[in-house]
């Protein structure tokens, strides 16, 4: 376990059991360089303790090069809690865990994200001040997922424009694989943009819900590599890019919602590159949440000026595509490489954070 937390670059992993709660939750943060870490809590029911320690690292680094890239002042952060949400999620379990998050003291911010949500975030903030992504009667701004689905949105725009010459979405086949959410905000912004969407997820809720309100068609899980089409979008689950799901991708562009699509991103950046398909980095793109959220957490909040800044990635996905095929390199390798030097720079200036927002 050490050696893959000094592989990853973290700080610090922080392992946490609260009896009385049955609590057992993992804090993973990551880089502290540009600001506190800020990322949200998941609950999940891991197969073993090693599933969810990896899940920690792997989302904690991902939030570094998340805040990093979008030039605001945090570092990357995520923690989660295991057991099955149906069964342990009460308010005395989240409650605890906010206790123990006043405990790291303020060196870690947490938010919501899967099987959380704004109101357990509510109830966690009763414990500690370090809470972000609250709802609008606790003075917060209510849910991320619309400003996440949004910077996607910008980020398919983007990648568009630069395989078609034009960013127009009218008409074009676009899969979105995981409709919770941020894939249903995904859904909405799309449909009145014109796109054909095609939609998946192993929730059969999630789909009725989803084609009672929007003009889309309902595919298999496993048969989204049958469809040609101009994007695909994932906005489930991480490391749905890999040796087998790549090979059998038929699409122009990737660029979705889900955190760490690449399983291997060293290798499975350079394999979308030779089948020349467009990757829109996910820590890129799906900003618009983490965005929400710190400028929620900063204080003087405004609900327009956040979707300017998320609007912004716009701009940023054309200047990373262009260098890539500038350079001929992935680019997800060029991303990161910004990432780091941006927290490479700050670190050897010495220099402080400091609650402004950009």
């Amino acid at each position: 376990m050490f050696k893959d937390i000094d592989n990853l670059g973290h700080e610090s992993v922080v392992f946490h059991h609260d009896k009385s709660t049955n609590l057992k939750t993992i804090v993973g943060i990551h880089d502290t360089t540009l600001g506190p870490a800020l990322g949200g809590v998941r609950i999940w029911d891991y197969e073993n303790e090693e599933q969810a320690i990896n899940d920690v690292l792997r989302l904690s680094k991902g939030m570094t090069f998340k805040a990093a890239y979008s030039g605001i002042d945090c570092g990357g952060g995520k923690s989660v809690i295991i057991g099955d949400v149906k069964k342990i999620k009460t308010e005395a379990l989240l409650r605890s865990y906010g206790r123990f998050i006043e405990s790291l003291g303020g060196c870690y911010i947490t938010a919501p994200d899967v099987n959380t949500d704004i109101y357990d975030l509510a109830l966690v903030s009763k414990e500690t001040k370090h809470a972000a992504g609250l709802p609008a009667f606790c003075g917060g701004s209510d849910d991320p997922s619309e400003f996440t689905a949004y910077g996607v949105l910008m980020g398919i725009k983007a990648a568009i424009k630069h395989v078609f010459d034009s960013d127009s979405i009218c008409g074009r086949k676009i899969l979105v694989e995981g409709v919770g959410k941020v894939g249903k905000y995904l859904v909405s912004y799309l449909s009145k943009e014109g796109a054909e969407i095609y939609v998946t997820d192993i929730s059969k809720k999630a789909i009725e819900d989803v084609s009672k309100n929007f003009k889309v068609k309902v595919v298999k899980p496993n048969d989204i590599y049958d469809l040609d089409l101009d994007v695909y979008s994932p906005c489930a689950l991480g490391a749905i890019l890999n040796d087998s799901t790549i090979k059998k991708l038929k699409c122009k562009i990737v660029a979705g919602g889900a955190n760490n699509q690449l399983e291997i991103p060293e290798k499975h950046d350079l394999m979308l590159k030779k089948k020349n398909i467009l990757y829109a980095p996910d820590f890129v793109v799906n900003t618009g949440g983490l965005l929400n959220v710190y400028n929620e957490y900063i204080g003087n909040y405004n609900r327009k000026t956040t979707f300017a800044l998320v609007e912004r990635v716009y701009d940023r996905c054309l200047k990373l595509f262009k260098k890539s095929q500038d350079l001929n390199i992935s680019t997800n390798e060029l991303a990161e490489s910004i990432c780091l030097e941006r927290i490479s720079s700050i670190r050897k200036a010495g220099l402080s954070y400091s609650k402004v927002c950009i």
